[in-house]
Order: C-alpha cells, then structure tokens, then sequence
C-alpha cells in the first residue's frame, strides 16, 4: 500500500460507524514492524470511492495452523461495508484468499452481529465478551456515580503511598516490567517489547503506570478511537494485590477518557463469571459479546488453541516456573504465532 492507499483507506475507517482502531493502517506497521507477519489488505471501491474493506493477516503455525485472522492479537476487526452487498463481496474474496493460500480457517472479529450468505461462518468458540462503560459528561459525575466501596478502593492506593502517571511510549519500560512477570505468572508468553513500541508510534497510545515508591506496581496501554478508549493490555504485580493499584490504575484512564470527551470505555475481553470478568463488572459496564467468526474450506472447526487444549495447559504450567528472562526472551518467539 501508498501513502496515499493507506489515507484513502484510514478516511473511509473514520467515516464508517462500525469501525474501531484495529481497522486503521497503523496496526499493519505495527504487527508486520514486530513480527513479520504478512498482511492482506482488501478494499472495495466504486469507482474512486471506498465503499468497503477488510484487514487480514496470515499466521503460519505448525502448531495451531495457518489462519487468515482480522486482526489477530486484538479484540476486534473484521469487515465493514456501506451495503450487504458490498459486505458479501468481501466475504466471498476472503474464502477465495484462503482457499489459495491453503490455510485452515479464516477469522473474522466482527464488532457487529455477522450476517452473510456467503459460506458457513461459526461461532468461534471463544466464551468472552468485551466489558464496555458508557461515560458521562465529566469524570466528577462518573466519580460520584460509583457506589461508596468502589469510590473508596480507588483512594486507597494513594494512602498507601502509591501515586499515578500517566504519558507515552516513555513509560514503556515500567509497563513491560509488570507485564512481563504478570504474563509469566499467569503461564502465558508476554508479547515483544517493540510491539507496545509500535502501538505508541502508530496508534498514539497513553501508557498508565502506578507506582509504590520507585517500583511500578500496575500498568496499562489505552488507545483513543473517535469517542472510545479501550484498554487491550492492562497488568498488576501480585506482590501488590492488598494496596489494589488497579483500581487506581484504571481510575486514572477512566478519568482521562472521559475529560476527553470519551463516551465509551472498553475495560477488554473478558471471559464470562471469571475473576476479570467480575472486577470489570463492578465499574458498572455492560457485558458485549464478541462477534467472532471462523470460516474453513472442509466446514470443520479449524484448528487453534481448543484443538490443543491439554497441550497448552501443560505447556502454561510449565512455563509458569521459568526464570523471567527466560520468559522475555522466549516469550515473543512463541507468541508470534497465536493470534489471540
């Protein structure tokens, strides 16, 4: 894609309703910058107007599979077009793209209900839903909103010596301390640094960090789209947990959000009943279910994490007791190729 391919395309991501941050250009810098992966950008136009489009990238894994994703490592993507029609014809270059590059599924992260009659499109599989909070005019008004408890768990950090920043990409090493060891704990392998690089230089990230004395404690990226702040990446040290610098943390966000005339608040993905889950829902946001779809030439499920479910489980114990540098270092390497 030009320069000017990708204004083109950026334009038509902010015009249409449905569109979120992971539709614009600058996550193809970003996944491509960090991990090479190659991209599929399909645009459909009438005449020199875009009426339609679909980010995709192929991950290769001998593991998992080869999967057309739109986009893999986020909460959202898919397609978007001005009509039915134009949203069939999108759908139908997809399956003929992954009919052509062999791969053994396609999935699409709808933000929307998915309707076509193009193929047999299933539910993932995936229990999860995006926490979302509809703000008011003004953090005071959200502030006073909270319930008694909720109000004063956000203060207690503060008396416990925490304090709060917030800014960019300079405070990416804090946030990768916590996020490494807290992805390491959790059995899951952290993502590359240059990724959370590239998410600030492409899509002009905030990074929040909460701090007791010099040490970061918690750590969040937010990305501001038209009227939404969503938080695809938040973490906390569970050395921590009895000072509760989340909520801090995610007070901080919500504060700046919201005297940015944000109108929604997107806490992340979620799995149903879980302990995210429950913490997210204290806030008072609603429950969005993910409108993901999987495609495949055969019909049958595909391939991906469910398919391997021991596997991973064993593997997340394990990992679970590596030394953290082994972790960071090994880390990217694996999760290159899994797309959630």
């Amino acid at each position: 894609m030009t320069s000017a391919d990708e204004a083109n395309w950026d334009a038509y991501v902010h015009r249409h309703p449905d569109s979120t941050h992971c539709h614009l250009t600058g996550w193809k810098h970003v996944i491509e910058n960090t991990y090479g992966h190659r991209s599929y950008y399909l645009l459909a136009e009438d005449g020199p107007e875009v009426v339609g489009l679909l980010p995709l990238f192929l991950i290769k894994s001998l593991l998992f599979g080869n999967q057309l994703v739109s986009m893999p490592f986020l909460d959202c993507g898919g397609v978007l077009g001005n009509s039915q029609e134009v949203i069939e014809a999108l759908v139908r270059q997809v399956m003929k793209l992954g009919i052509e590059l062999k791969v053994d599924s396609v999935e699409l992260r709808q933000t929307t209900p998915f309707n076509t009659e193009s193929g047999s499109w299933r539910p993932t599989g995936q229990n999860k839903v995006r926490m979302v909070l509809q703000l008011p005019p003004s953090s005071e008004d959200l502030f006073r909103s909270f319930k008694a408890k909720l109000r004063s768990q956000i203060r207690r950090p503060q008396k416990e010596g925490m304090r709060k920043v917030l800014g960019g990409s300079e405070l990416l090493g804090s946030f990768y301390e916590v996020f490494s060891t807290s992805m390491r704990d959790l059995g899951s392998p952290v993502h590359a640094a240059k990724l959370f690089r590239e998410v600030c230089k492409q899509l002009n990230a905030k990074v929040s960090v909460v701090y007791h004395g010099d040490r970061p404690a918690a750590a969040a990226i937010m990305i501001l789209f038209h009227d939404n702040a969503q938080i695809p990446w938040a973490s906390s040290l569970k050395k921590y947990n009895a000072f509760s610098p989340n909520m801090l943390l995610y007070w901080t966000l919500l504060e700046y959000a919201c005297n940015q005339g944000g109108r929604y608040f997107d806490f992340g993905r979620s799995t149903n009943g879980e302990g995210t889950y429950r913490f997210k829902l204290q806030w008072g946001t609603d429950p969005v279910p993910l409108n993901w779809r999987k495609w495949s030439k055969d019909g049958g499920n595909g391939t991906g994490l469910n398919t391997h479910r021991a596997t991973f489980q064993l593997a997340s114990k394990t990992w679970q007791r590596l030394p953290l540098p082994v972790t960071v270092w090994l880390g990217p390497i694996a999760r290159k190729y899994i797309s959630l």
